[in-house]
């Protein structure tokens, strides 16, 4: 269907807690939007090839191992380097305040952390996803 937002939802790095992610991708599809999800311990570059093969939209990290400082920089490049630069990309998880801002500065849209409404996250992909 021409205008659904194609997400790939992506648990990168030794994280193995997926329910986040998992109750993400659901509210996503649920709204109307194509998921991918990739399942666990995805490499930066998994998640770039994954996002570059689905021709994704956006990318959802879901990260709660503390390694988002280390993992999502490298994402970001990844998608600069495939001349993906449009891709809209976003954290969730356990990601500190000053974290946040930094993450934000190199690139990402924005930081969910644990406790943000679904449809926080599903109006801000649709205020940000060109239709």
């Amino acid at each position: 269907m021409a205008g659904k937002i194609r997400v790939v939802i992506a648990k990168p790095g030794l994280d193995g807690h997926d329910r986040g992610a998992k109750i993400i991708a659901r509210a996503l599809r649920d709204a109307g939007m194509e998921v991918i999800y990739t399942g666990l311990h995805q490499t930066p570059e998994q998640i770039v090839e994954t996002a570059i093969q689905e021709d994704a939209d956006a990318v959802g990290i879901s990260i709660l191992s503390g390694a988002h400082m280390t993992l999502v920089p490298r994402i970001l490049d990844g998608l600069r380097a495939q001349g993906a630069e449009d891709v809209l990309v976003v954290v969730g998880g356990t990601v500190p305040p000053e974290d946040a801002a930094e993450l934000k500065e190199r690139g990402v849209a924005e930081v969910f952390t644990p406790g943000a409404p679904t449809s926080e996250i599903v109006d801000f992909l649709r205020g940000r996803v060109p239709a």
